[in-house]
């Protein structure tokens, strides 16, 4: 009689949290989403959701055009995050660090999303630790000007993917430090995020 295979589970040891501003990336968007379904029907005129993104991207003016048949379709007005606005997200996730003990490796608040690489957390699944940093920045931008008291500021789909050695973290890291760049912004430095030893 042969032995049974013997099973290694690899240890999540963080997860690179990414948080979409509402309206910014559809299921059906023609650069591919992470939807297998369009479920609104308003929406499903637009055409068919792509499970990944697309080999094929759309140009600009593709996309704009996508974007401007949408976003009559919504129930809330599409919002950027200014300065002032990233300024106040990056507040609400620093108390979020603070209330829960989170460990966060890096983090870029962007014009329309945020990325954060955070260390997996002895009882918060990495979808709850989601919900907290989302929640709580929404709560901060409601009722401001830009945002009005019931607009949900963040997509509803937590995205996130798990890291499970020193070499991916190191690498998301890097990744996630980028982005302002690529987006024409200054390099971020918030104080709420601990250096990945």
């Amino acid at each position: 009689m042969g032995k049974s295979p013997i099973y290694i589970k690899e240890v999540v040891r963080a997860s690179h949290l990414v948080m979409m501003g509402y309206g910014h990336w559809l299921p059906n968007d023609p650069r591919g989403s992470g939807s297998i379904g369009v479920w609104k029907p308003e929406f499903r005129d637009l055409g068919p959701a792509h499970f990944g993104r697309k080999e094929d991207q759309p140009t600009r003016d593709e996309l704009r055009k996508f974007f401007r048949e949408a976003e009559p379709l919504l129930n809330h007005p599409i919002r950027w995050f200014e300065e002032e606005t990233r300024q106040s997200i990056a507040c609400a996730f620093a108390e979020v660090v603070k209330l829960f003990g989170y460990t966060v490796y890096a983090c870029a608040i962007l014009r329309n999303h945020a990325h954060l690489v955070v260390r997996t957390h002895k009882s918060d699944k990495s979808e709850t630790m989601w919900d907290h940093f989302t929640q709580s920045a929404a709560e901060m931008l409601r009722g401001s000007s830009a945002f009005g008291d019931d607009h949900p500021v963040w997509s509803k789909r937590p995205y996130k993917v798990y890291l499970k050695s020193p070499a991916e973290i190191r690498t998301r890291i890097g990744y996630v430090e980028r982005n302002p760049q690529k987006e024409g912004l200054a390099q971020q430095d918030w104080d709420f995020v601990t250096s990945f030893a």
